[in-house]
């Protein structure tokens, strides 16, 4: 009798304990990527009151099993369903990411590493990417820059996501290295007839994200045949000369302006007023005309500080260093679209072929003064390669129509563009995070890693929707999360695994088996007071 009541107490226990487990699945049933637990019971010790003996072939009795009693019941294990994905459940913020597969989000509380399934991140005052529930950062890899100068994912330790540091904030602006003319050159313009000629002005930007506009003029080249020198014909080629250079208020960069001591300069050197100029005038057109034919570098804020000196080169509009500047020599056929353009100069009748030509630059800076001065050459030019191959010389009633624009035709490749704030996040399946800026640049932030485990029913719960590594899970794999092939999906959490249905069911039996042990104590106690009875 004394063995039925301790049976029956061990059976509440058990009952007791899965009823607990119970509780605990039905209460996280909203709990973003909890993962249900079941209990297992198993048998306890038994008390053996008689030992199995064989069978004795002498007597001819046969063998007789052992008499054992048990003494319980008692858990075998309490598991987790952790390889059971939950539903997903769309919330539009693109700092919710459900992960499939079996990985997990690694996350820090400073010292140690957690691992999480649940997905509902945010971004703290510094940028930085952590759990929304207690502020631990998100852990991935940050962006570096190869050799290649490409920005690529460095892979090589993990780092917490500071996505939207101040940095990021914003898109470094991008200096424009293509344009191009596009339309109808018509050789009967009544533009040819004047000295300024067709006049077309190319958009760009520097490094520095300023805007600038470079125009540009196209003259008819009419030259003597060779049997009648006193008559003219048409070379069929063009003389195309870079005029001025107006900054985004539409002023030339080519003004006199003061130094700090009040003084007047020109091409950094102080001076007096030369042939009528007055503090401010734009320079002449034959001034600027020896200026762009130099093979000389400009810089622009006259500063003394040679490592934030600003330079911009026209080395490749001369045609002769030792002449005056007359232009970059062209020829433009009457054929279809994309008909190739010819780059010639006086010295080189049959120059190279290429397509359009080059304004070599680096940086310029917008200001309102304009143009400050003049170093030697030097600095790491860049260039903006102008495309020609789109410009028809075919009769247009008389009418040239001649366009242009940053970028490759038909696309922005090339265009450059200004300063952009961060407009949008958003992250890919591999957990790769870009950033979109107002300018139209995208910039890689960072990825975020995935550990995976040997055992991921080993982990050990730590609160919080956290596991913390144990002796039984494995050391954690941390990767790119498409090596195992699982994916992150933006705008969307994982959900409780918990069935209901299932556990209310488990309810029901744990119940009954909790009233079937109270029942085996009840009996005890009655037989217990039976036999106390006898006395009487």
């Amino acid at each position: 009798m004394m063995r039925s009541l301790f049976s029956g107490v061990a059976g509440l226990r058990t009952h007791q304990t899965r009823m607990d487990v119970i509780g605990n699945n039905i209460a996280n049933v909203n709990t973003v990527a909890f993962k249900g637990s079941t209990v297992n019971f198993q048998d306890m010790l038994y008390q053996t009151t008689q030992n199995a003996s064989g069978a004795n072939q002498a007597s001819g009795r046969a063998g007789i099993n052992a008499k054992q009693i048990g003494l319980g019941v008692s858990t075998a294990s309490i598991s987790t369903n952790i390889a059971t994905s939950g539903s997903a459940q769309s919330t539009g913020s693109p700092f919710d990411i459900r992960i499939t597969g079996d990985s997990f989000f690694v996350v820090t509380n400073g010292n140690d590493q957690f691992y999480t399934r649940a997905g509902a991140f945010n971004v703290d005052a510094k940028g930085t990417l952590c759990m929304s529930s207690n502020g631990y950062p998100v852990l991935g890899y940050a962006p570096m820059k190869n050799e290649a100068g490409e920005t690529v994912i460095n892979k090589s330790a993990l780092s917490t996501l500071d996505i939207m540091s101040e940095k990021n904030m914003v898109s470094d602006p991008v200096a424009t290295t293509k344009a191009y003319m596009s339309g109808i050159l018509d050789k009967n313009s009544e533009s040819f007839t004047t000295d300024l000629g067709e006049v077309v002005t190319v958009p760009f930007y520097d490094n520095l994200g300023y805007a600038y506009t470079a125009q540009y003029a196209i003259k008819r080249n009419i030259v003597p045949p060779a049997s009648t020198p006193e008559g003219s014909v048409d070379s069929g080629q063009y003389t195309l000369e870079l005029t001025d250079i107006l900054n985004s208020s539409g002023k030339s960069i080519f003004t006199y302006q003061a130094d700090t001591g009040g003084s007047k300069t020109y091409n950094g050197q102080a001076i007096t007023t030369p042939d009528g100029y007055s503090l401010g005038d734009e320079m002449k057109a034959t001034d600027k005309k020896a200026i762009l034919g130099k093979a000389d570098v400009l810089s622009v804020g006259g500063t003394a500080d040679t490592d934030n000196q600003i330079f911009l080169t026209f080395d490749t509009f001369m045609t002769d260093p030792s002449s005056s500047p007359k232009g970059t020599l062209m020829t433009v056929t009457s054929a279809a679209q994309n008909a190739a353009q010819t780059k010639q100069t006086p010295t080189k009748e049959n120059g190279k072929d290429t397509v359009g030509f080059t304004l070599n630059l680096n940086k310029l800076s917008d200001f309102s003064t304009g143009f400050a001065g003049m170093v030697g050459t030097g600095g790491s030019e860049k260039g903006v390669a102008i495309d020609l191959s789109t410009l028809q010389n075919v009769d247009n009633k008389g009418n040239s129509s001649i366009s242009s624009d940053r970028g490759s035709i038909g696309s922005d490749a090339g265009a450059g563009c200004r300063v952009g704030e961060l407009s949008s996040i958003s992250i890919a399946n591999d957990g790769r995070i870009t950033g979109a800026y107002t300018n139209g640049q995208t910039k890689l932030l960072g990825q975020i890693a995935a550990a995976s485990f040997a055992n991921p029913s080993g982990l050990e719960k730590a609160g919080d929707n956290l596991y913390a590594a144990s002796m039984n899970s494995g050391e954690p794999n941390v990767n790119d999360i498409t090596v195992d092939g699982g994916s992150m999906t933006s705008g969307e959490l994982e959900m409780s695994n918990v069935d209901l249905s299932a556990e209310f069911t488990s309810m029901i039996t744990t119940q009954r088996g909790f009233q079937a042990n109270s029942r085996i104590i009840t009996v005890s106690d009655t037989l217990l007071e039976e036999l106390i009875n006898l006395k009487r």
